[in-house]
């Protein structure tokens, strides 16, 4: 009579036939039941053990399988809820081409909701390249808020304050924030503030259920600087100060943490919504930006993440 190891052994050996057939030689379940001489159904049972034994090792020998094990990563490694890696362009690292698409999808996921949700949204180019790829659609029972003002220092509308974009695509209730993006003084972001209808603007973010937001660097060709919403010597005094990156405005340094005084006692964005209660996501690409979104990550100032793969390894880095 066969011993129970000798009989532990020969299934592990047949598991190791039935594998090789199905993962190697490309045999249907059929097939392999056909030439073991055996049921389908133990075939599929023999199959599943060649896997769990780790008899069959497999390999994704594609671009997402490793865009897919870069998101597991980062994910794991800064504790985040969602993590979105799509592969980048090496001939074109500074594309939003992947990213907007899979940042659009995240976003119409939202809005598909037959539960009313309020929807949070900042600023930045990666960000409306992604709402420039939303499906039009008719959401009235949603509402989407502003975190940022939109009015430029010349008091036309910041370009890349994307609460238009999205009220006209999704035909969502929108809340714009009629601010400027960064006050001339902290007592006339005070002033601001208290009038009624930004102070229900204001309170509307609070209860963001999802909120998508973009990353600014704040090195030579800061978006801050470039936009014309903080001078040489304001971003020489956030860089002298360890400012790495912005959020809607806010400016924070290397562990996450805000800049004290400075321009962000004259923001007038509203503080981003909770993270322990609703999701907070970034889209965000590109090599100098790494600093912001890893102190971002380190800090919990956000909890997602949609990414390129170049950028997700140097998060990892």
């Amino acid at each position: 009579m066969p011993s129970r190891h000798d009989s532990s052994a020969n299934r592990l050996d047949d598991a190791a036939r039935a594998g090789w057939l199905y993962y190697v030689a490309g045999n249907t379940q059929e097939e392999i039941a056909s030439k073991l001489g055996i049921s389908r159904q133990s075939a599929q049972r023999l199959v599943s053990l060649s896997v769990s034994e780790g008899l069959i090792k497999v390999r994704l020998d594609h671009p997402i399988g490793r865009c897919m094990d870069l998101a597991t990563r980062l994910k794991s490694r800064y504790a985040l809820d969602l993590v979105e890696v799509v592969p980048s362009d090496p001939d074109n690292p500074s594309t939003t081409l992947g990213v907007a698409e899979a940042g659009a999808a995240e976003i119409e996921k939202w809005l598909k909701s037959a539960e009313p949700i309020v929807m949070a949204i900042g600023t930045g180019r990666t960000l409306k390249a992604a709402i420039e790829q939303l499906t039009p659609m008719e959401c009235p029972h949603h509402k989407v808020v502003s975190l940022t003002g939109n009015i430029a220092p010349d008091g036309s509308a910041a370009f890349y304050n994307v609460i238009f974009n999205v009220a006209d695509t999704v035909k969502a209730r929108s809340f714009p924030m009629p601010l400027p993006v960064i006050a001339s003084s902290p007592r006339e972001r005070e002033l601001l503030h208290a009038q009624p209808m930004i102070r229900e603007t204001l309170a509307l973010s609070e209860r963001a259920d999802v909120t998508f937001i973009g990353v600014g660097d704040l090195g030579p060709q800061a978006p801050l600087f470039l936009d014309g919403f903080i001078d040489e010597a304001e971003l020489k005094a956030l860089q002298k100060a360890g400012a790495v990156g912005e959020i809607c405005g806010w400016a924070y340094d290397a562990e996450g943490r805000l800049i004290d005084g400075l321009t962000n006692d004259r923001v007038a964005s509203a503080p981003l919504p909770s993270r322990e209660r609703s999701l907070v996501v970034a889209i965000a690409i590109g090599e100098k930006k790494v600093p912001g979104i890893r102190a971002a990550l380190n800090r919990r100032l956000v909890n997602g993440l949609i990414t390129n793969e170049a950028t997700a390894e140097g998060l990892l880095a």
